[in-house]
């Protein structure tokens, strides 16, 4: 058994102030977490920072009693585990996506349920292995658990709003591996070309009206399906023009409006949302396919099938590389997955 101390240093807030504020993420000294029976407990090597980051830190009126620890996209390695823990054992590199209800990634030891847990591909490092696991396995769980895409849907066209987002990066690669005809939207030079990079077949500008766009690309009739990374209210009278009959949108980000559904019915569009946790959250009976989708993501990895979106490293983990990080995603000047690591 690993000898482990009592205490950790971390990056915590008491107060949910604008990230000016030298007080709105501070360094910390913290217990160790607790471990449940089904938790391990990682030693931190990398953490990734994402929009839930900043949403979840973004001023408001509440005041901590114990600092909170944000993150929820790491890479490390296994040194302890509870006594239900079957998956994984003490030692193992992992890469890992945390738990909203948890103290999270920027922090020396983070615990965690073994179904959040997949191998880290071995010839990835620990900074690339973090870049990827939220981003990935909410792009998984969209495209193979949402829209139900697979091999059978070679040529079907899937239009990616917000396609130089993580998510949006990662869905680029996954479409192209299943055959599909990939449309992505990005409005600057720089995310045109990322998201070109990254295997986009066509690139629409979404600071402009997508409808012309798509008609003057041989998109007339609409496409297939629709995997939305951007707020979809200002988008959803395109997204119902755009649509195909009997085609899926999928939703990973909340609505900032009331939108009016009734159009899907005369398509019979299908319309589903994705939430990365929900299987922990609500412990369904398929819970483990969580842990199964990460261990299928690093074997891509491994195999050369995703292409890493890391574009930016930062060390060491502190609250004030962690400031100048949510002060860049803020501003959306990231461009690819922006990474800290080391204490």
């Amino acid at each position: 058994m690993v000898s482990l101390p009592k205490s950790m240093k971390a990056v915590g807030l008491y107060k949910y102030l604008p990230i000016e504020d030298e007080e709105s993420l501070l360094d910390v000294e913290v217990n160790l977490p607790s471990v449940n029976e089904s938790d391990v407990l990682i030693e931190v090597k990398a953490t990734a920072v994402n929009p839930i980051d900043a949403k979840q830190r973004a001023p408001k009126s509440n005041i901590e009693a114990t600092p909170r620890i944000l993150g929820w996209d790491g890479a490390g390695i296994i040194v302890s585990k509870g006594e239900q823990v079957s998956l994984f054992n003490v030692g193992e590199e992992v890469f890992f996506t945390g738990d909203l209800r948890r103290s999270g990634t920027n922090a020396q030891y983070i615990a965690v349920d073994q179904f959040l847990v997949g191998k880290k591909p071995k010839n990835w490092t620990f900074e690339q292995a973090a870049a990827m696991a939220l981003t990935s396995l909410t792009t998984f769980e969209s495209i193979y658990d949402r829209l139900l895409l697979s091999e059978k849907d070679k040529g079907k066209s899937l239009l990616i709003i917000n396609s130089a987002g993580g998510v949006g990066s990662v869905a680029t690669q996954v479409g192209k591996n299943l055959g599909l005809k990939v449309i992505g939207t990005a409005s600057r030079p720089e995310t045109q070309a990322f998201t070109q990079e990254y295997g986009a077949d066509i690139v629409l500008n979404h600071a402009e009206d997508l409808i012309p766009q798509l008609e003057a690309n041989g998109f007339g009739e609409g496409v297939d399906f629709i995997l939305v990374n951007y707020d979809p209210a200002p988008y959803w009278d395109t997204l119902m023009k755009a649509i195909k009959p009997q085609g899926r949108i999928c939703l990973i980000v909340d609505s900032s409006a009331p939108v009016d559904i009734r159009p899907l019915k005369d398509k019979s569009v299908t319309l589903v949302s994705e939430m990365m946790a929900t299987r922990i959250k609500y412990n369904t009976v398929d819970r483990i396919r969580h842990h199964e989708l990460m261990n299928e993501i690093s074997k891509w990895m491994e195999e050369g099938k995703l292409k890493c979106t890391l574009k930016k490293t930062m060390s060491p983990i502190n609250a004030a590389n962690l400031r100048e990080a949510h002060k860049l995603l803020e501003e959306k000047r990231l461009i690819g997955k922006l990474v800290l690591s080391g204490f």
